[in-house]
């Protein structure tokens, strides 16, 4: 979950993205930025005291792969100490991004890595029943057994094995 500080950040660079039309393109800076900032050798040079802010800042101006107002973007959040805060701006960002397409993002996470075509029927099927497009991620979790999760959003689905035999124990337990 994303931090406050995260979400006003991707606020403003989704509304900027937005104005601008470039809402594309800045999810690919903002994946960019979480990249470089989120490489542990990286890291520890910018969030280093012992080390010149000037000299911090050379290094993201030599990240030729940004435009100008990404290094402005990453500088500010050096500058302000929010180095962690890039993975939560991304998902922030990321999140407006699909809300304001109408798509929602879902997770599905089984025992057992899911068949191609086995993703694509659920997405479909999730599609029609929400009436957005769906974006799935699958996710293998061993300890459910079987069954799946489902989330997207607030909601979740489990109708995990694992899941179900807790149940089970739940109720001969109050039995007995």
């Amino acid at each position: 979950m994303a931090t406050a500080a995260a979400s006003r950040y991707a606020k403003a660079v989704f509304e900027l993205a937005t104005e601008e039309g470039r809402v594309e393109e800045w999810r690919r800076q903002l994946t960019e930025i979480r990249n470089v900032m989120t490489d542990p050798e990286v890291a520890a040079v910018l969030v280093n005291p012992t080390i010149p802010a000037t000299r911090r800042m050379e290094l993201l101006a030599s990240a030729r792969f940004l435009d100008p107002e990404a290094t402005n973007l990453a500088r500010m959040l050096v500058e302000a100490g929010r180095v962690e805060q890039a993975s939560g701006i991304l998902d922030e960002y990321e999140q407006l991004a699909d809300e304001a397409a109408g798509r929602v993002r879902a997770t599905v996470t089984t025992a057992v890595e899911l068949a191609t075509d086995d993703r694509d029927r659920l997405a479909s099927q999730l599609s029609k029943r929400l009436g957005k497009e769906v974006r799935l991620t699958a996710e293998v979790d061993r300890q459910i057994l079987g069954g799946l999760k489902l989330q997207y959003g607030d909601h979740l689905i489990d109708v995990s094995l694992a899941t179900r035999l807790q149940q089970l124990r739940r109720r001969l337990a109050d039995a007995s």
